[in-house]
């Protein structure tokens, strides 16, 4: 799974912050109540209110690994329509490119 370009120059340019970063995620990953499939999915679906488009592929690939189905990235995204309108649905050329891949 290919990270994206924002997350690769994190990681270059400030290995240290980039580190600090992703002990903190594994930290808050392991006090989690859902099961990864599930925190997948809920994570995808913040990406599309938030409109993080650029790290969509890599989380759908992550829940695709997890089980997620098609229907299910969909479901995600579009979970946020009534609170932040259309908006979300910018995400789904993205994520669905990314699911169908390989």
């Amino acid at each position: 799974m290919q990270v994206s370009n924002a997350f690769s120059v994190f990681a270059q340019e400030v290995p240290e912050v980039q580190g600090t970063w992703m002990e903190m995620v594994r930290k808050l990953d392991t006090v989690s109540r859902l099961d990864k499939k599930t925190e997948d999915l809920a994570y995808i679906a913040v990406m599309a209110v938030m409109r993080l488009e650029s790290g969509l592929p890599f989380h759908v690939q992550l829940a695709k690994s997890h089980g997620a189905t098609r229907d299910e990235i969909i479901s995600s995204i579009l979970v946020g329509l009534p609170a932040a309108g259309n908006v979300v649905i910018q995400s789904l050329p993205i994520a669905l490119e990314a699911y169908d891949k390989e």
